[in-house]
């Protein structure tokens, strides 16, 4: 069974997110917690909110993944920058906590020529005061291309962000396909290599989820320009052998594709089709 759905819009609520996944083939997706680029989140809605649980629950939904605003920068050289972004995600696992269960990704951030060791000490520390016990959201950390001074760039910068975080039961990680493309990983050649790197050098215990995304841009180039799937540098043979690692068998796969609608439930449809 291969789980996978793609982002959808909150402006219409909860309950039909969950419907519009229904309507093409999905049985998880993805919905940002405010705008991508910053803002207000909107008031909860707590029947919404539970109309939404119930419909999960009546077609075994694999859990969502949420994504925190890209505008959050959890080690910038800037203090409020960094503030905000702290106090902003807490609202957000609040938020999260009307839907139990489920996980809430976030791209690292960028150190802005602190250095990534500083960057990684900025966002552990954050993470340390916003994961707590009782918390039934895991939080995961965002591989990244590698553009500018983003942290997150290599298995070993998520590692140690990780190992610098108190509670581990409460951390993960959603594995970008785009994003390791670009960043030097060879997902095309030796997806299994991978996948083995992840896990010597972060864990597979920690790997929850994945954005599978084609690439407009050839390997190693640290760009981060997301492509329809069979469309891009990947392609589709690269994929129907992800797809299809054991390593993977059970995570929600979440597409960020350039695409309607219709054209997510056709990439869906052929994903599924792949599935052995």
């Amino acid at each position: 069974m291969l789980h996978i759905g793609c982002h959808l819009t909150t402006s219409k609520g909860y309950r039909k997110m969950g419907e519009t996944a229904l309507s093409i083939g999905a049985d998880t997706f993805a919905f940002f917690t405010r705008n991508p680029r910053g803002g207000n989140a909107k008031a909860i809605d707590e029947k919404d909110m539970e109309a939404l649980r119930e419909l999960l629950e009546e077609h075994h939904f694999s859990p969502l993944v949420a994504h925190a605003p890209y505008t959050y920068n959890l080690c910038s050289e800037k203090e409020e920058t960094r503030e905000f972004a702290e106090r902003s995600m807490r609202e957000d696992l609040e938020r999260m906590e009307y839907l139990p269960g489920n996980y809430y990704n976030f791209h690292p951030g960028a150190h802005r020529n602190q250095g990534a060791e500083k960057g990684i000490v900025f966002i552990s520390g954050a993470l340390n005061r916003l994961l707590t016990d009782e918390m039934q959201t895991t939080v995961l950390l965002e591989t990244m291309a590698g553009k500018g001074t983003e942290v997150g760039r290599s298995f070993e910068e998520i590692s140690g962000i990780i190992s610098r975080t108190e509670k581990k039961d409460k951390i993960g990680v959603c594995l970008d396909t785009c994003h390791i493309y670009d960043g030097g990983y060879d997902l095309v050649s030796d997806p299994e290599g991978v996948l083995e790197d992840f896990d010597r050098v972060i864990g597979l215990s920690y790997l929850k989820a994945v954005h599978i995304n084609d690439s407009k841009n050839p390997f190693a180039s640290h760009k981060d320009r997301h492509e329809r799937i069979g469309e891009g540098t990947i392609g589709w043979k690269a994929f129907e052998r992800l797809i299809n690692l054991p390593a993977l068998k059970g995570l929600p796969f979440i597409l960020e594709t350039p695409n309607e609608l219709d054209g997510y439930a056709e990439e869906i449809r052929r994903l599924r089709e792949l599935k052995r």
